[in-house]
């Protein structure tokens, strides 16, 4: 129960992981690539998935869980340990999204 509570709590950001990682955009894949190296080297990277929320989407993160795949690619997320920080917050990037969709 507690995954889906921190799934449904981490909804809008998921849903921009997953949209950039459909549509790919340089200026998010060169964010992604930086945050990805720093994971890579991370001692709590979890290539296994023995501590994803979401079975089979790892490589994830142990301490939240989330699959690197795709928080690494939303812009508003950020690392449970401070190893790096979203562009934007999270109103922006909908307010961003918004506008292009438009």
């Amino acid at each position: 129960m507690g995954n889906l509570i921190k799934i449904w709590k981490s909804r809008g950001q998921i849903a921009e992981g997953v949209m950039n990682n459909i549509f790919k955009k340089e200026h998010v894949e060169d964010i992604a690539f930086y945050r990805k190296e720093i994971c890579n080297s991370c001692e709590f990277i979890d290539t296994i998935g023995a501590k994803c929320a979401v079975p089979g989407t790892q490589p994830c993160c142990s301490e939240c869980g989330c699959s690197l795949k795709l928080k690494t690619r939303s812009l508003s997320s950020n690392c449970p340990k401070g190893f790096w920080m979203g562009e934007v917050s999270q109103e922006e990037e909908d307010a961003i999204n918004n506008q292009l969709n438009n």
